[in-house]
């Protein structure tokens, strides 16, 4: 059982067979860009095409964590480790948008399966274009991150239902050395930074395999059946500059739950509906978690729960704009 779930990861060393990976001495550049949104487009590439290993710290509230990372580009394919260092000992290894998570228990190693949403550094889309329609990018001088001289850019929200973004770039390489989330008072919600980072000049896969759990089963996380829709559901009247980048629909039950995901580019918001069942109690209200925030709302039978690291009035707006065909 081991060998099987522990292959779902390590089958991804076929990528050995694909010509050499971008190394850093190709593609870096040590130009001092002068334009905002030309140093965040060469981020946004930088992260995807760079080799790099290195130590980041996230820190949101109370809650934060360090995490060793190592990315490497295969022929444009890219595959990546991230080990959370605490007491969870988690094993984050992904291939593109594919997502496997080792999760050790005290009896067993849970695989989990996942699609990925972009993962530090690779903060940004390639595609800026809803993004530059949503906020105003400016450059705010340099300072040193990890002890390498960055360039820093401020993404300013053109209205109150975004959160303001103050992002540091690596001078030579564009990599996103550090990001900070502020909100309308200047308060900064959630900083993720590199403590460490080195560029890689290796072709060496050994690196991308789980660390064996001796005496554990590797045990595959059961999933409720899963479905891309396009249903009855109707989101009007969202807040300007979001757009619906995913519907998928789960089975919970005899019921089903919608997931509607929307995005400016940069923040998201994940949307869950179900119908309300009888002598269940329905939630209401709002909920702040630091950055994030969440509202509960009911309309047409329906317990509607969205959350997203967005302000308040923006979870509040999203969740009221659900209707459904009549």
């Amino acid at each position: 059982m081991r060998q099987l779930a522990v292959g779902l990861v390590l089958a991804t060393a076929s990528l050995r067979v694909l010509a050499g990976g971008l190394v850093a001495d190709e593609i870096a550049v040590d130009s001092r860009l002068t334009d905002a949104w030309q140093i965040l487009e060469k981020s946004a590439h930088a992260a995807r095409e760079l080799n790099y290993e290195g130590q980041f710290s996230y820190v949101n509230g109370e809650n934060a964590r360090t995490v060793d990372v190592k990315h490497m580009n295969y022929g444009g394919r890219e595959v990546a480790r991230n080990i959370v260092l605490d007491n969870s000992n988690r094993e984050v290894y992904s291939q593109g948008n594919d997502i496997v998570i080792l999760q050790p228990t005290q009896k067993n190693v849970l695989i989990k399966k996942r699609r990925g949403k972009n993962l530090f550094p690779a903060m940004l889309p390639t595609d800026l274009s809803i993004i530059k329609a949503n906020y105003n990018a400016r450059l705010a001088g340099t300072e040193y991150v990890a002890n390498r001289e960055a360039q820093v850019v401020e993404l300013v929200p053109s209205d109150a239902y975004r959160y303001r973004y103050k992002i540091w770039t690596d001078m030579k390489f564009g990599l996103i050395l550090k990001m900070t989330l502020l909100n309308s008072d200047n308060k900064t919600l959630e900083q993720i930074y590199f403590n460490q980072l080195s560029m890689l000049n290796s072709e060496n896969l050994n690196w991308f395999q789980p660390k064996i759990e001796v005496g554990k089963d590797y045990v595959t996380e059961r999933e409720s059946p899963m479905t891309r829709v396009d249903n009855d559901l109707i989101v009007t009247n969202l807040p300007a500059g979001y757009q619906q980048i995913d519907h998928i629909q789960r089975t919970k039950g005899s019921s089903k739950v919608d997931q509607l995901v929307f995005s400016d580019g940069i923040g998201s918001v994940s949307v869950f509906i179900e119908p309300m069942t009888k002598g269940k109690r329905p939630k209401t209200g709002n909920m702040p978690m630091g950055s994030t925030n969440m509202c509960a709302h009911v309309t047409d039978g329906h317990q509607i729960i969205v959350v997203g690291e967005v302000p308040a009035k923006t979870v509040k707006s999203i969740a009221e704009a659900v209707t459904f065909k009549k």
